[in-house]
């Protein structure tokens, strides 16, 4: 024969279990925010290379990084002004390379410094979105 749980410890664990969940979903992004948009990272690794992209399984030994792009460094040997900048920085595209990489990266972890977020109006994001707009 079951027993009936009086109405206030059913309000009380149905309480917690709200919590609990609300608590997931913020840890996961979906509620801050972080989730479900299409947010860059930063990803900075231990040969001082940066890729800015989109990361997932951040947790794993293995994350992901999608949509990817990088700056390359371009010497100008003969600028018009000799007071220009001697050099240029360019975001470009991972996957036009020589080697035709795919536009996916499983990074091992331990090469990982650290990530960060960008920002929407980042001038990296402002700099892909107008690339991305210019195909």
């Amino acid at each position: 024969m079951r027993t009936k749980l009086p109405p206030q410890k059913l309000y009380l664990g149905l309480a917690v279990v709200l919590v609990i969940v609300l608590g997931i979903l913020w840890q996961t992004g979906v509620l801050s925010g972080q989730g479900g948009r299409a947010d860059y990272q930063a990803v900075f690794l231990s040969n001082n290379q940066v890729y800015f992209g989109k990361l997932s399984n951040a947790a794993s030994q293995y994350p992901v990084l999608k949509d990817i792009y990088y700056l390359q460094v371009t010497q100008v040997l003969q600028p018009a002004d000799p007071n220009a900048p001697q050099q240029q920085l360019n975001l470009v595209k991972l996957g036009g390379e020589l080697h035709g990489p795919k536009d996916e990266m499983r990074i091992n972890r331990d090469q990982i410094l650290f990530v960060e977020d960008l920002k929407p109006d980042s001038q990296v994001v402002t700099a892909i979105e107008s690339f991305k707009q210019g195909q």
